[in-house]
């Protein structure tokens, strides 16, 4: 594992930013870009590629505090990323969603009110697909119901929460809703109403409908204790 820090890293920082990349070229540059103010106001963040061939490394290392690269896998990637942060509390990005221009203060203001642990954002999915409005109502109460967030939700939470877990599952699939069901077993999440905005690529060009069926099946093998390798293949 290889960590690049730039001039302007902040051990300081009260909240880090980790984003895992695979060949993601076409959207790191934009959202690095989106994410400067908060740079600006002290955030750090840390992008994690985990074996890009598109370039996706030089686009991204001028505008991050930190590029790590690290061995593939979404879980492996965030883990070393938040093992490179200097912030005791965490928010894990995926590099097609774009965040409230207030998040940092909504986390850490949300935090330290209701004496949480972590938390996840609502979503609002963007694309052509007149269904995807309903999609994303549709997974925002599952989770407000549940208290079960996705990666697609910016989830975030303490370090000491992280740290106590173990980090992401080495799996290669679910991590997130496996992580977000330990950290329920300590305390429900801040449910943060302004939602982060995700591409609806992933929906779109699969077909909505098609989706929706392959992911909740997915999720239900996954309770029946379907193993994470063989999900992965069928998500694929």
């Amino acid at each position: 594992m290889r960590h690049t820090p730039s001039a302007g890293a902040t051990p300081s920082a009260l909240l880090t930013m980790v984003i895992p990349v695979l060949n993601e070229r076409g959207v790191i540059a934009p959202l690095l870009a989106s994410l400067a103010p908060f740079r600006e106001r002290g955030v750090e963040i840390v992008v994690v590629d985990g074996g890009s061939k598109d370039g996706t490394p030089a686009a991204a290392a001028p505008a991050a505090d930190q590029l790590v690269v690290a061995p593939g896998g979404r879980a492996r990637q965030m883990n070393a990323g938040a093992a490179a942060a200097h912030a005791h509390v965490l928010l894990f990005l995926h590099a097609d969603t774009e965040l409230p221009g207030n998040a940092d203060e909504l986390i850490m203001n949300g935090l330290a009110a209701t004496g949480l642990e972590w938390g996840r954002f609502d979503i609002r999915i963007e694309g052509s697909s007149r269904w995807l409005p309903l999609i994303a109502w549709l997974m925002n109460l599952r989770s407000r119901v549940t208290g079960i967030a996705t990666g697609d939700q910016a989830m975030f939470m303490t370090r000491n929460a992280f740290d106590a877990l173990g980090g992401f599952p080495d799996q290669a699939l679910m991590e997130d809703v496996e992580l977000s069901s330990r950290l329920l077993r300590r305390g429900r999440p801040l449910c943060l109403r302004p939602p982060v905005v995700t591409s609806g690529r992933r929906w779109v060009s699969r077909g909505v409908w098609r989706t929706i069926v392959l992911m909740w099946w997915i999720r239900l093998l996954y309770f029946f204790g379907v193993a994470p390798d063989r999900l992965a293949r069928l998500y694929r």
